[in-house]
């Protein structure tokens, strides 16, 4: 019978922090709001990608991912102007 490894401890990662490393390896604040918008672009170009293969489960349900992100950055632009 083999001996049992040591558990190791994950690290988290620092995305927890809400930080995320700029392209000179600095790291920045994220913006929830810059991430939403693109997080909806994104989705956008991946159901067009999708619908162009004619994956029609897929298209749907990215289109819907992508309203969905861009009914958070209207409420809370809506929040913050009220």
């Amino acid at each position: 019978m083999a001996p049992k490894k040591a558990a190791r401890k994950r690290n988290r990662p620092t995305a927890i922090r809400r930080r995320r490393v700029a392209g000179n390896g600095r790291h920045e604040e994220a913006d929830p709001d810059k991430a939403l918008a693109f997080i909806a672009e994104m989705l956008a170009d991946l159901a067009r990608m999708a619908r162009r293969h004619r994956l029609d489960v897929l298209t749907y349900l990215l289109a819907m991912a992508r309203l969905e992100a861009e009914e958070h950055v209207r409420l809370q632009r809506r929040g913050r102007l009220s």
